[in-house]
């Protein structure tokens, strides 16, 4: 009986609840879209580092700051900041080893380093990385020439984008056997090395920043960012060209060239070049043992859904080693948590106007039950129970809640429709990285649906408990009162 009660409330009065359905559709219409936009570029944000670099864990030396793969996430005042190395890094490759659920792990060095090549100069990050475990972990990561970097091979392999860039710049294109040059710098002084294009790559979906990596293997990483050799009290690499600021006469002096220039005589890049090849030749390929930056770890998705569980449980066995697991979003740095910012930003305005949209509900519904005193009092006057006005009024405003949610839905599923039909191009590179393409298309989410219905309810609800607890208060001689009116 309530049902049909229900119904017939709801269609008879059709023209206020019409607004009603109005209100809470637009808003949820609202949160449906923005969080399906957001949604998407944060799924095609994922699957770029995922995929690519990050893994969905990564492992990294405990501290007050994390770090992404290339640096700190927060500023940090130092006019040379140095990567923090892993502390125990065998031990803790035993204990990730032995979880269950891992599909992969490899081990990196992570560096920053400027870029030559004739006269092209730009930053480039630096990945110095155990082949053999590093690209089957990276399925995104595509050989464009060239061939992927071997283990024990002594080289580097720069992006498709990267190489195009040198080639707008100079006109010559590095591909594979051209040599680049690569510089750091640190506390110390500062340190090159030349190094031979092995290949050119591209991501699948490359997102902020992906294009600037330099794949190296991990020794020459290790020269340029300074790493101690765990096996060895010398320096990795003490064979590399080390330019130290208070020794610059060493660099030059009696052997650093296989013919010792005269004082007089005018330093060149080929004098350099040749330094650089012999040091090369000199230096031995891959040391015994060594020091890492961090452990990136994929894991079986069939066992995983989310990677916090098992970043949960591996902190606790990590935390005396001075480590710590942390999710790939961190390990991306600022590109990924921004996103994070501007879906908690958005989803803040939606709860503005939700507020709003919960005071025009009530005053609707409050102005609906004024001029339903007659019909409240007489089922009152009948012997209707508090509990049976209360429902009765709920259960009216539940089926507007779901109507006004799936309206929402479907408006939105419309509007995306409509927006994907049109094939709208992203001229802006970066932002058709996080929409996983360069023409715009948004996709459908359940998950934004099922959340945007469930909002939807719950706007309509608490809406309804003032209202409601008005017409249970309403006394049956006032309905009496008005029954001539």
């Amino acid at each position: 009986m309530i049902g049909q009660l229900i119904l017939r409330n709801v269609i008879r009065n059709r023209k206020s609840n019409g607004i009603i359905v109005l209100l809470i559709g637009s808003i949820t219409f609202l949160f449906f879209v923005g969080n399906s936009i957001i949604g998407r570029t944060v799924q095609s944000m994922r699957d770029a580092f995922v995929n690519g670099i990050t893994g969905d864990v990564v492992i990294e030396k405990a501290g007050d700051v994390t770090m992404n793969l290339f640096g700190a996430n927060m500023p940090v005042v130092d006019e040379y900041f140095s990567m923090p190395v892993l502390p125990a890094h065998d031990a803790l490759v035993g204990i990730i080893s032995a979880e269950a659920g891992i599909a992969g792990m490899t081990s990196q060095v992570s560096g920053q380093a400027l870029l030559d090549f004739g006269s092209y100069r730009s930053p480039a990050l630096l990945c110095g990385v155990e082949p053999e475990t590093y690209f089957p972990l990276f399925p995104s990561i595509e050989l464009v020439e060239g061939r992927f970097l071997q283990g024990g091979e002594f080289g580097a392999m720069i992006s498709k984008e990267k190489a195009l860039a040198v080639e707008r710049a100079t006109g010559i294109y590095p591909g594979v056997g051209e040599n680049i040059l690569l510089t750091s710098a640190g506390n110390v002084g500062f340190k090159i090395r030349e190094l031979p294009v092995t290949g050119i790559y591209q991501y699948k979906n490359a997102g902020q920043f992906m294009n600037e990596i330099v794949i190296t293997d991990v020794q020459t990483a290790r020269v340029l960012t300074s790493i101690q050799v765990a096996s060895s009290d010398a320096e990795a690499g003490e064979g590399a060209a080390t330019l130290m600021i208070p020794a610059v006469d060493d660099l030059f002096g009696e052997g650093s060239f296989s013919t010792v220039p005269d004082a007089d005589e005018e330093l060149s890049p080929e004098m350099v070049s040749s330094f650089l090849t012999a040091s090369r030749e000199a230096m031995p390929v891959q040391a015994v043992g060594g020091d890492w930056n961090f452990i990136i770890v994929r894991l079986q998705k069939r066992l995983f859904s989310s990677a916090a569980p098992f970043i949960a449980a591996l902190n606790k066995k990590l935390a005396p080693y001075g480590a710590v697991a942390v999710h790939w979003q961190i390990a991306a740095g600022q590109s990924a948590t921004m996103m994070i910012i501007l879906q908690t930003l958005f989803n803040s305005g939606i709860s503005l106007v939700s507020i709003v949209g919960i005071i025009a509900v009530i005053n609707i519904l409050l102005i609906s039950i004024f001029k339903r005193k007659r019909e409240i009092g007489t089922i009152r006057s009948i012997g209707a129970a508090d509990g049976f006005i209360r429902s009765l009024f709920l259960g009216e405003n539940f089926v507007l809640s779901c109507v006004s949610g799936i309206a929402g839905v479907v408006a939105g599923y419309l509007f995306f429709r409509i927006i994907n039909a049109m094939y709208i191009a992203i001229p802006n590179t970066l932002i058709a990285s996080l929409f996983g393409g360069a023409v715009l298309h948004i996709e459908f989410f359940p998950q934004s649906a099922a959340a945007a219905v469930v909002l939807a309810v719950i706007l309509g609800l608490v809406s309804s408990m003032y209202p409601v607890e008005e017409a249970v208060r309403m006394e049956p001689a006032a309905a009496i009162r008005n029954l001539g009116a």
